[in-house]
């Protein structure tokens, strides 16, 4: 079986991901430490012993055997590659200490980079760099003019003037997903008192609309840059291509990672980024929108807070003070907080009985007993006392004479039935039976079939009412066609044989 190049190539790409494992295993803080060891420096080579004793220096307790092991999975999962590196030793045991070595893999240090980079920026606000803004229009526009000169622009200063534009693109770009990021985490929670909401109004009315405005005044300027260089971009990446290492390497056969500004892709997202195509919006009218979903998350919570006379409908603060109490109480006091907070005090009797005759020991258990039916007045109002007056009987006569009438018309379809399978009994296949015969017959041939095998002679079953009999006699190459109202029925090595009940008694 072939597999299609593109599914082989995405099953690759998945695989990669397997660098990411050592995050989520139950050992995942040894695994981080020593990760941070081989990014500490670069082409850093250590050994399993080494890797030990710098371990032990964080307070980390780890056996050479273990260390070995856990360097051996990174080696799995990709994050890291045995050392090819020579190195010299003057003893057995010096040998013994170095003969393990390990270095980080690409994939490894990309991976562990943006783990530190996560961890370095967790539940913090990244300010916008809304500055780079104006230097990308600058650098956009002075793009433009080199490339619009006659001659076009020096391999040099194309490569210089694109990655600078699209260094600060990507720096402006990621530090406007944080902020928005943080911010709708933030205006998600209902516990805000009027401190905390003075302040997040603030931000959002000074800082973000200061940043909403700048954006949207630089952006056409932006488009138009873009505009000019469109038809020069593809001189103006064979210009930058020129002395790079992705021409240097091409007759080598080694994949090569460009810089950002070197692929067409790379223009298409910055381009995609300031103006609106046919496929979907750009970012910047995505970025209007949050700040007025943002505005109205902050007048949703203003609403609260005057809905709620300053009280707040959250009780996050009240449930971390309850937690705190229930941490520091010892169990017989956090038993008597949490029915106090909760009210969930011990089950009362309403004195209603099961049974009137039955007898239940104050042992007994209620999960064991059949449930009691309380009454609505009881169960709705908590009155023992019913309301309004009871109500007669229902006259069901009527519908006890129609299921009367329905019975009798089934038991006379099934009696006539009876008497046309009877009556064709000699030869089933040479008549068409009508849908209650069929019916019956298959009713009759299933009753055989459960209670005995046609092989033996003993699948026979009866119906007394009827006074029918039916025998299923297993018979070699015998073909059984029967033909009804409602289609045609097939039996292979098998003879129906209907008597009636008298005669076979008889």
């Amino acid at each position: 079986m072939l597999a299609y190049p593109r599914a082989v190539a995405e099953s690759e790409d998945l695989d990669r991901l397997a660098a990411f494992t050592y995050l989520t295993v139950p050992e995942h803080a040894v695994y981080l430490a020593i990760m941070r060891l081989f990014t500490g420096s670069l082409m850093t080579d250590l050994s399993a012993q080494q890797v030990t004793e710098a371990v032990a220096e964080q307070r980390l307790e780890l056996p050479l055997d273990v260390a070995v092991s856990r360097l051996n999975q990174l080696v799995t999962w990709g994050n890291l590659l045995p050392s090819s590196h020579t190195v010299r030793v003057k003893s057995i045991e010096e040998y013994k200490r170095a003969r393990s070595r390990y270095q980080l893999s690409p994939l490894g240090e990309r991976v562990q980079r943006q783990v530190d980079e996560v961890l370095a920026s967790a539940d913090t606000a990244r300010e916008i760099s809304r500055e780079l803004l104006g230097l990308i229009t600058a650098g956009l526009g002075a793009l433009a003019d080199d490339v619009e000169r006659a001659g076009g622009i020096e391999p040099a200063g194309a490569r210089e003037s694109v990655a600078a534009v699209f260094a600060q693109f990507w720096e402006f770009r990621d530090s406007v997903r944080d902020f928005y990021a943080y911010l709708g985490q933030v205006l998600a929670r209902y516990d805000l008192d009027s401190a905390e909401y003075a302040g997040f109004k603030n931000l959002l009315l000074d800082y973000v609309e200061s940043i909403t405005e700048e954006i949207v005044l630089l952006a056409p300027r932006i488009e138009r840059h873009l505009e000019r260089i469109w038809p020069h971009l593809t001189e103006l990446l064979a210009r930058v291509d020129q002395g790079g290492l992705a021409g240097a390497a091409e007759g080598l056969g080694i994949a090569v990672q460009r810089s950002r500004g070197h692929e067409h892709s790379d223009w298409v997202a910055l381009r995609s980024w300031f103006t609106d195509t046919d496929s979907r919006r750009s970012e910047v009218s995505q970025l209007r929108d949050a700040t007025m979903r943002a505005l109205q998350s902050l007048l949703a919570n203003a609403k609260r807070m005057i809905r709620s006379s300053g009280q707040g409908a959250s009780r996050r603060r009240e449930l971390l003070r309850l937690a705190s109490w229930l941490d520091a109480a010892d169990q017989d006091t956090a038993a008597d907080l949490y029915a106090s907070a909760f009210g969930l005090y011990a089950a009362r009797h309403l004195g209603i009985a099961a049974d009137a005759e039955a007898v239940v020991p104050a042992t007994e258990s209620w999960w064991a007993r059949p449930a009691v039916q309380v009454p609505v007045a009881l169960r709705d109002r908590g009155e023992r006392t019913p309301r309004g007056r009871a109500s007669g009987v229902a006259d069901r006569s009527a519908q006890q004479r129609v299921l009367l009438d329905q019975a009798t018309e089934t038991q006379r379809q099934r009696a006539d039935a009876a008497a046309e399978l009877l009556s064709a009994a000699a030869d089933l296949s040479a008549v068409r039976l009508s849908a209650p015969a069929i019916h019956l017959l298959l009713e009759l041939m299933a009753r055989a079939l459960g209670a005995g095998d046609p092989a033996l002679g003993n699948a026979v079953t009866f119906v007394v009412d009827l006074g029918l009999r039916c025998e299923l006699i297993g018979k070699p190459d015998h073909l059984t066609v029967l033909h009804s109202a409602t289609g045609d029925f097939t039996a292979t090595d098998l003879r129906i044989a209907i008597t009636r009940l008298e005669a076979a008694d008889d």
